[in-house]
């Protein structure tokens, strides 16, 4: 029997990013803004999973099925993964509430038409002034005139609004970093369902020549029987086994296409589209690789470790930001316009203003935002630290199950050897007569469980890469890599 794969299930894990949510008003951006993201992580974080496992299928269904490699699946993927698709439009969020942001510190400018038709009465305007031999009337007009004007406005300076700029900034660079991070689980997600579907082909091959052989001792005893060389008993126990097999191979069949529906929801065939595996996984032995350097390697490249980064300093950002509400702030208004009757009998006119403010007393709403703000850079910070030791058990956790499958695939091929031999052995003491088949049954049990673990260790040895490219930071890379994908 050719074992061209591995076995166990699909993966899911570490799919917790953290995404941005609406921005608050400008006044306390940026310690709203990341309070924001905090409470949409949180409710971000029981979705991820169900997330990433789903798609917007494109294209349809084809009567022919599709031949898919592992790069193939993972293209697939990259392009209609419902995680992904989510993140992308996140960044165009994000992106959006920096270009707010930005706003507040460059020059506005505006024009306005005014057409006014006015009547005024003196008296109500207090003006009631008595010259003798003066005749002044107490109701003016009506009269009109037209304004043509254009005006503009400048926040000189405003420290807490040019941080405020630096937080959105640096959380538009974290969730563009949380968008590489996206792909990199898409990838994960994709190999890993991909590598299922190779392992159940693996289990449904093995399991139905397991099958074939028990048929082939079903007849044998059959003759056997017709011979009076063996007794009822051996072909009854040879049919048992027999339907025993039967089972196993129709468990077998139906997971391994409930697995391929499962891989065409992640990387969005369409409904309907069948598909077959184009290549197998070998099994290669992975280069050696020191838990320190590749610790080290993940801190640089795992881009949602550089997102804790830029979160980090966002909240630092805000930090400032809340306490510059305190500095002075400086404008400049200014309008220039040509008013008159008519627009062929108006004369320009203009205004500009510089003027400086500070705040006096706020009644605590500043410390309050300090103090918010300063709760927030701690959480920040100790996330980071929190992420980077989990980036070094993720990545030891790896290494050990990569260097204890490796094991378990060099025992499991030994075991099945010998699983091998026993069973032939045992099917020529019975041809021979020289037992009945109860050693038969037994080591076709002993070979249906080596095929098994060996199918198991398989799986187990390609998954922890899989797992080990997503911890490196990567994964596109890293699988093919460390599966030598073509």
């Amino acid at each position: 029997m050719n074992i061209y794969g591995i076995g166990g299930s699909v993966v899911h894990s570490r799919f917790v990013k953290q995404f941005p949510s609406h921005a608050p008003p400008r006044q306390c951006f940026a310690l709203g803004f990341l309070i924001a993201c905090a409470l949409a992580a949180q409710q971000m974080a029981l979705g991820q999973q169900s997330l990433f496992q789903g798609s917007v299928p494109t294209d349809t269904a084809s009567t022919t099925p599709l031949a898919l490699t592992l790069r193939g699946a993972i293209e697939r993927g990259l392009k209609t993964n419902l995680g992904l698709l989510i993140s992308e439009s996140t960044s165009e969020t994000v992106r959006g509430q920096r270009m707010e942001a930005l706003s507040a510190l460059l020059p506005k400018l505006n024009a306005r038409v005014t057409q006014a038709e006015e009547q005024i009465s003196l008296k109500q305007l207090g003006f009631n002034l008595k010259i003798p031999g003066v005749s002044i009337p107490s109701i003016n007009g009506p009269f009109h005139y037209t304004d043509v004007r254009a005006y503009a406005s400048w926040a000189a300076y405003d420290y807490s609004a040019r941080k405020n700029l630096q937080v959105s900034s640096e959380n538009r660079r974290a969730v563009q970093l949380s968008l590489m991070d996206a792909r990199d689980l898409v990838v994960t997600a994709a190999a890993s369902a991909y590598l299922q579907i190779v392992a159940d082909a693996s289990r449904v091959e093995a399991i139905r020549s397991q099958v074939e052989t028990s048929q082939a001792l079903y007849d044998r005893a059959n003759d056997r029987q017709n011979a009076g060389t063996a007794a009822g008993i051996d072909v009854l126990r040879a049919r048992v086994e027999l339907k025993q097999q039967q089972q196993r191979l129709l468990a077998a069949t139906n997971q391994f296409d409930k697995d391929k529906l499962a891989l065409g929801r992640v990387i969005g065939l369409p409904n309907g589209q069948d598909f077959n595996l184009a290549e197998t996984t070998p099994y290669t032995p992975l280069a050696a690789l020191t838990q320190d350097e590749a610790v080290q390697t993940a801190l640089r490249q795992r881009a949602d470790y550089q997102s804790q980064q830029a979160r980090v300093t966002a909240s630092e950002a805000a930090l400032k930001a809340a306490h510059g509400e305190r500095y002075p702030t400086g404008n400049i208004t200014a309008d220039y316009g040509a008013v008159g009757p008519a627009l062929n009998d108006s004369h320009g006119t203009f205004t500009v203003i510089a003027s400086a403010s500070v705040n006096i007393f706020d009644g605590g709403r500043i410390s309050g935002e300090v103090v918010q703000a300063r709760a927030a850079l701690k959480q920040r910070r100790d996330e980071l630290a929190n992420l980077a030791a989990d980036i070094a058990y993720q990545i030891n956790t790896a290494l050990l199950d990569i260097k204890t499958a490796a094991d378990q695939v060099a025992v499991a091929r030994d075991n099945l050897d010998l699983a091998n031999e026993t069973l032939a052995q045992a099917r020529d003491r019975f041809s021979a007569g020289v037992s009945d088949n109860i050693e038969v049954v037994q080591a076709q049990d002993s070979v249906a469980s080596a095929n098994d673990s060996l199918i198991s260790a398989l799986y187990s040895h390609n998954v922890a890469k899989v797992a080990l490219a997503r911890d490196l930071g990567g994964a596109e890379q890293g699988i093919q890599k460390y599966l030598e994908v073509k």
